[in-house]
């Protein structure tokens, strides 16, 4: 009976010891286990980690399997657009302020733009004036960007209480919109030809005779030197065959003058002011954009109209996918995409913003006649609309309220650390 008993004892003392042994060689397991599945999850997370800062440094356009922002369609949307009224915005300019000034068709105002394959970020005021504050973004360039500007200002203007904004124009080139509470800055400077012209008054500045230095740049750059976001165009006023161009200065008698084929002189321009960029730019600190060409509407032939005709009247967009005008100019466009590239060699990433293609299509997103004239009309045009309507620009709300949505989330992916 006891010979049994220590049998038992001795199985169950065997059984504890494969028990423990089974625990031990589990829990080994589970660690090695864990151990493996730690350096995957490492591996694995550095791998993610490495994606993603490739799609940072790609940009929004690229963030999604095969999504370009730049390529898509428009939507009609009446519930979350316009972004903001035309007569809620403190500082709408009468030249873009449509509604104001007859415009009854307002279907403009109401589409949104949507990628083929991604979604574009809904621009969030608040957001923007929190990355803005303390900084200073400028936009340079001609009306065009003017008027992108003043979208920009309208976007922001109503997340900003009454009395804790204003607007500084003391009739300089520069002009300035500041959220006191963020000390953020969103200003406009007058620059249409980027380098010094004779057109560099902000007032009095259109001139059939067109001149420029097109090696000084310092008078405009240095208003924005330590700007913070810059925001580039210059399109329209070079189209022309040539351009004048001048060695020298101004107020000099000893002056260069010399006609050059518009291409070339663009190209001079641009070279000018990438020579600039490279030297005074705070590489950590500054973001820099460049819009591409704002298309115009003039030739309503293109889009299937009697020849002579342009947008007045126009209220449907170009329906034809990929409609392309002459008025853009892809020659000009391949120096900046050439001068850009160029840039990055030397190590300064300036982000274009295509505009060109979604712009293309809105047609009936111009003031046309209705806006506040520059002059007083003629009673040869009162008969005749179509001889003063406005095809270049664009009303507000509408198009470049897009340009700006598109901007903001460039800004955001592009922040500099």
């Amino acid at each position: 009976m006891a010979k049994k008993s220590n049998l038992s004892s001795d199985i169950l003392s065997g059984g504890a010891v494969d028990v423990r042994c089974s625990f031990q060689t589990l829990i080994v397991v589970l660690v090695a286990a864990l151990v493996v599945g730690a350096v995957y999850l490492t591996a694995e997370s550095g791998y993610l980690v490495q994606e993603d800062e490739q799609k940072f440094e790609k940009g929004p356009s690229t963030a999604a399997a095969g999504c370009d922002l730049f390529s898509g369609k428009w939507v009609y949307d009446n519930e979350s657009y316009p972004l903001y009224k035309e007569e809620e915005c403190t500082f709408m300019s009468d030249q873009l302020a449509c509604g104001k000034f007859g415009r009854s068709d307002l279907d403009f105002q109401h589409w949104r733009w949507q990628p083929h394959h991604c979604d574009l970020p809904r621009l969030n005021a608040t957001a923007l004036l929190e990355r803005l504050r303390n900084k200073r973004l400028v936009f340079v360039g001609d009306s065009l960007n003017r008027g992108q500007w003043v979208s920009m200002v309208c976007l922001l203007d109503k997340a900003i209480p009454r009395g804790r904004k204003y607007m500084h124009n003391n009739g300089s080139a520069l002009i300035t919109f500041k959220a006191k509470d963020y000390n953020a800055k969103i200003e406009f400077y007058w620059a249409p030809l980027m380098v010094e012209s004779n057109s560099d008054d902000p007032v009095s500045h259109r001139l059939p005779d067109r001149i420029v230095r097109a090696q000084a740049i310092e008078k405009h750059a240095r208003h924005w030197t330590d700007a913070d976001v810059l925001v580039f165009n210059t399109y329209l006023w070079w189209r022309r065959p040539e351009m004048k161009v001048l060695w020298g200065s101004f107020n000099s008698s000893d002056g260069i003058y010399k006609k050059v084929e518009m291409l070339r002189s663009y190209e001079m321009a641009l070279k000018t002011w990438s020579d600039w960029l490279e030297i005074h730019v705070n590489r950590s600190k500054t973001q820099l954009f460049f819009m591409s060409m704002s298309p115009t509407h003039e030739r309503a032939e293109e889009w299937g109209r009697s020849e002579g005709e342009n947008c007045y009247s126009e209220t449907e967009m170009v329906s034809k996918e990929g409609y392309t005008g002459r008025g853009t100019d892809p020659k000009m466009m391949r120096i900046v995409d050439s001068t850009l590239d160029e840039l990055k060699t030397r190590g300064l990433n300036v982000e274009m913003i295509n505009i060109t293609q979604l712009s293309e299509y809105r047609k009936e997103g111009h003031p046309s006649i209705y806006r506040k004239q520059w002059e007083p009309l003629t009673e040869k045009e009162k008969t005749n609309p179509l001889s003063y309507a406005d095809c270049i620009h664009w009303c507000l709300p509408g198009v470049p309220d897009v340009w700006n949505e598109l901007l903001y989330a460039y800004i955001f992916n592009y922040a500099p650390s």
